[in-house]
């Protein structure tokens, strides 16, 4: 006779979280420990979601698709960068510590303000494509088919959802706070790529060709081995470092 095998009991999870208000004078950073049960197919997301709804409704943190497509809910998980909606908790240990992406302004406890790094990244790489069919609006041009091999190169970098993971992962963006990191240096490979981009070589390298750019990368992989989207970051910084050594 076939047996139904017993469900095992489900863990009790104890979740540690850095609290801090910076916009209070009277907080300090501290470590406050949440207890809840685990259910099926839990997800970091979900359990902090039912910390918020039923223990305190003061803790602080980040969502809007909970699909892995925003990138809003990045949060350092066990001491490695990751995406609270994508990650399970029954891949996880029952103690875990959660705490904010670093190299951002601390909005509060696990809410940091990844939008204003990544505006101020791309206003000082122009990540937007600089073509005179775009300054006279002639659409039909900007539309102009390409290759599709060259298309899927570009719509491989273009995947990136600005999580800042990589740039939490980065010893170089730990150091130097003007490095635009490898989320910038994919920006500036994907448009170096785009045939509709009309910048020359020189220009795209005054961009990024000193220690705040290419060459003030490390090469640790952090970038890469903690991208959600498992974007070849590293790659692609090698890319422009040959593609400038050719050129100087």
């Amino acid at each position: 006779m076939n047996r139904i095998p017993l469900r095992q009991a489900a863990r009790t999870l104890r979740i540690q979280i850095l609290r801090h208000n910076p916009r209070d004078p009277d907080s300090q950073p501290r470590l406050q420990t949440f207890e809840i049960e685990e259910a099926d197919a839990m997800t970091l997301f979900i359990a902090l979601t039912e910390i918020r709804e039923r223990q305190d409704p003061s803790l602080q943190f980040d969502f809007v698709c909970r699909a892995g497509i925003c990138g809003s809910c990045g949060m350092i998980i066990n001491g490695r960068p990751g995406l609270a909606c994508r990650t399970l908790t029954r891949d996880l240990p029952e103690q875990i510590t959660l705490a904010p992406l670093p190299a951002f302004e601390l909005i509060g406890d696990l809410s940091v303000n990844t939008g204003k790094w990544m505006r101020g990244m791309s206003e000082r790489l122009e990540t937007w494509v600089h073509s005179q069919n775009l300054e006279s609006l002639d659409i039909d041009a900007m539309e102009a088919a390409m290759e599709p091999e060259l298309a899927e190169q570009i719509y491989e970098l273009e995947r990136c959802i600005e999580c800042g993971c990589c740039v939490a992962a980065c010893g170089t963006a730990r150091m130097r706070e003007d490095f635009v990191g490898a989320v910038g240096l994919n920006q500036v490979t994907r448009f170096r790529l785009d045939p509709r981009d009309e910048r020359s070589d020189a220009a795209f390298y005054e961009l990024v060709g000193d220690e705040s750019g290419v060459f003030g990368c490390m090469t640790l992989l952090g970038c890469e081995d903690m991208c959600p989207k498992d974007l070849p970051l590293a790659t692609q910084i090698a890319f422009l470092r040959r593609r400038m050594a050719a050129t100087t």
